[in-house]
């Protein structure tokens, strides 16, 4: 004789089929018959289900004075016709407000300065979630133009010859390209190897020989002889990449005498 039914788990084991992923699972099989089997809706359901939480945080995960903001994944730089809707994108929880900022409020620092500190610092807390903010989202977060947000953040790079983690400097959106130049100046004036570069200034190794190398390859095309137009037609690149390897060479040449 076989074993008796086990009536109590016949009876109640459906219970724990009632589940969000499994609701969900059935309306993609529902709306969409041929996306494919079981097995297919239920991970097609996980996936969305993963998004999900990560894009949704509870409210005790965050404090007074933080928001939180979708920002782009480093890892995923733009591309020609490249849309944000297919760009990863990465949640991020950022001090919109913190002490310190009243703190220097009251010690008088001019609205520049505490400015300037609240977009460096965000700009570094989405860095350290993997992710990189643009001139857009800290204009939208603050209520200001891009336009002043990348001046206020690149003569904060100038001044300092220190690269602030954003989508402007290291994907090359929007206004921020004086990482060639620190990156440069770093090599040529301050002699730092690469790897120590690369962790300055937020760049890959390779990306720093990469730009070390172009600089190298218009500077020797300029000691040919050879002039804007002839040295972007050499190497196949842009002139306007070209004029700006020429300004920082120019620069470098006048530090170094």
């Amino acid at each position: 004789m076989g074993s008796q039914p086990d009536f109590v788990r016949k009876h109640f084991a459906p219970l724990l089929e009632k589940t969000f992923p499994n609701a969900l699972a059935h309306c993609i099989g529902k709306e969409f018959p041929k996306i494919g089997g079981a097995r297919v809706q239920r991970l097609c359901a996980e996936m969305i289900v993963e998004v999900i939480a990560r894009h949704l945080r509870p409210r005790e995960h965050l404090s007074h004075g933080q928001v939180l903001w979708l920002g782009i994944d480093r890892d995923d730089p733009p591309a020609r016709g490249k849309r944000t809707a297919d760009t990863e994108m990465v949640p991020v929880i950022l001090d919109l407000s913190t002490p310190a900022d009243i703190e220097a409020r009251l010690q008088r620092h001019s609205t520049r300065e505490r400015l300037e500190e609240k977009l460096i610092r965000l700009c570094r807390q989405a860095y350290a979630q993997h992710a990189l903010l643009s001139n857009c989202d800290l204009a939208e977060l603050f209520n200001l133009s891009d336009a002043y947000v990348a001046s206020l953040l690149s003569h904060y790079e100038q001044r300092t010859g220190t690269i602030v983690p954003r989508r402007a400097t290291l994907h090359d959106v929007g206004t921020g390209l004086t990482h060639k130049r620190i990156i440069c100046r770093k090599r040529y004036l301050q002699g730092k190897p690469s790897d120590q570069i690369a962790r300055e200034t937020y760049h890959s190794l390779d990306a720093v020989d990469r730009y070390l190398g172009q600089y190298d390859r218009v500077r020797h095309c300029r000691l040919q002889g050879m002039n804007a137009d002839q040295i972007a037609y050499t190497l196949t690149c842009s002139r306007r990449l070209v004029d700006e390897y020429l300004a920082i060479d120019r620069e470098l040449e006048t530090q170094n005498d």
